[in-house]
């Protein structure tokens, strides 16, 4: 599933070409996605200017003067660029056509993602009103992490995954950020201390601003604005090498299942 330096990344490729023009037309052509794409949106946004696109988690926000959009890409799901006449492909389901002749198309071969519409604040929208932080803000710290886990014995790394406590944290970077913060993400979140939640905290914002100034990570159903894939990848330290050498000691990294995800951790580096 795309991660939020992904999203992100998405909406710096395509804002520049979105912002200040006009949609001419919403083209449904599948409108059964996770959420069933509501049969009056395309009708009450038909000329609309794109005001803004602005991101709140995985949630892409376009702002119009007739309401908001809101967009997910779900787990395979893309945006691009294209001429508004190249033929559509197989799980091309969405075009946003523009003034300029081009068309901001969503491509999800699984059809996880969503697009909805709201007239209100979209902040307060049902998926977004109950949302955490966001990681790179500065209301986010190692305080608010540690008054949040005080008597919780989840593990760290599914607490630092839920959406209810922060943002955007997904599975590749939170597994990066527990190796360069020491913490085991199989240990129970409120055991930690304030002084290892400040660490983690920072460790969590640059991992996830190097994610996104390098592109995102490149997996396998991802592509940016531009259709050029992410190279955060390359410089990973831990996730996706099992068994491979930790960067730090040189002992084989583990990796165990963790909230039904796979975690990859040094058992010596890691406390």
């Amino acid at each position: 599933m795309p991660e939020l330096p992904e999203v992100e990344t998405v909406r710096r490729g395509i804002a520049p070409h979105l912002r200040g023009r006009h949609i001419t037309r919403i083209l449904v052509r599948e409108p059964r996605l996770r959420r069933l794409v509501p049969a009056d949106l395309a009708p009450r946004f038909a000329g609309a200017r794109v005001e803004e696109i602005q991101r709140r988690g995985k949630y892409l926000l376009f702002e119009t003067a007739v309401g908001w959009l809101i967009l997910h890409l779900g787990m395979s799901g893309s945006l691009r660029l294209v001429a508004a006449t190249q033929a559509p492909q197989k799980h091309d389901h969405l075009d946003m056509v523009l003034d300029d002749g081009q068309a901001l198309r969503f491509t999800d071969p699984r059809r996880f993602g969503l697009l909805l519409w709201t007239q209100e604040n979209p902040l307060g929208h049902p998926l977004l009103a109950g949302l955490g932080p966001e990681p790179l803000d500065a209301s986010f710290d190692g305080a608010y992490l540690w008054n949040h886990a005080r008597g919780r014995r989840l593990a760290v790394k599914s607490y630092i995954m839920d959406s209810r406590i922060v943002v955007g944290v997904g599975n590749i970077y939170a597994s990066e950020a527990l190796f360069r913060a020491r913490i085991r993400p199989d240990r129970a979140a409120g055991t930690i201390g304030p002084e290892r939640y400040a660490r983690l905290a920072q460790d969590i914002k640059e991992v996830l601003a190097e994610a996104i100034e390098a592109g995102g990570t490149t997996l396998r159903d991802f592509v940016d604005g531009s259709g050029r894939p992410g190279y955060f990848r390359m410089q990973l330290q831990v996730y996706g090498r099992g068994g491979e050498p930790c960067p730090a000691c040189g002992r084989a990294l583990s990796v165990a299942r963790i909230g039904q995800r796979s975690s990859f951790f040094c058992r010596s580096c890691q406390k």
